[in-house]
C-alpha cells in the first residue's frame, strides 16, 4: 500500500512547513536546518536525510526551487509562488485546528 502524499493532498507535514516557511528567502540546506532550530527555540531539530527527502518532494510537487549561484557548489532553494500559496492555506488551516481545539478545552474547563 503506498504511502500517504501529504502535499500533493495540499497539506504540509510540519517538516515540509517549516523548511517552505524557511524558503520565503533563499538558503542552502545547513541555514534551513538551523533557521528552523532558532526559529523553534530548540524544539524541533530537522536532520540532513528528512529534510533532503522532503526537499526532493517540495522540488517535485513545484512548491520550491533549487538556485545554483554562479561559481558557488551550494545548492540554494527558494519558494516558489506555488509554495507561498500552500503555505498561506496551511497557516489558515492550522488556525482552524487550534481555534477547534480551544472551544473543545474551553468546554472541557468548565466541567
Amino acid at each position: 500500500m503506498p504511502r500517504y502524499n501529504s502535499i500533493k493532498a495540499g497539506e504540509l507535514t510540519d517538516t515540509s512547513y517549516y523548511i517552505l516557511l524557511c524558503l520565503t528567502k533563499k538558503k542552502h540546506g545547513y541555514l534551513i536546518m538551523q533557521t528552523i532550530k532558532n526559529l523553534t527555540d530548540n524544539q524541533l531539530s530537522i536532520g540532513p536525510a528528512s529534510m533532503y527527502t522532503t526537499i526532493k518532494k517540495l522540488l517535485d510537487a513545484d512548491l520550491i526551487e533549487l538556485s545554483v549561484e554562479n561559481g558557488s557548489k551550494k545548492k540554494t532553494y527558494v519558494a516558489t509562488m506555488k509554495g507561498i500559496e500552500l503555505l498561506k492555506k496551511e497557516v489558515e488551516r492550522r488556525k482552524a485546528m487550534v481555534e477547534h481545539a480551544e472551544k473543545i478545552l474551553n468546554h472541557y474547563e468548565e466541567i
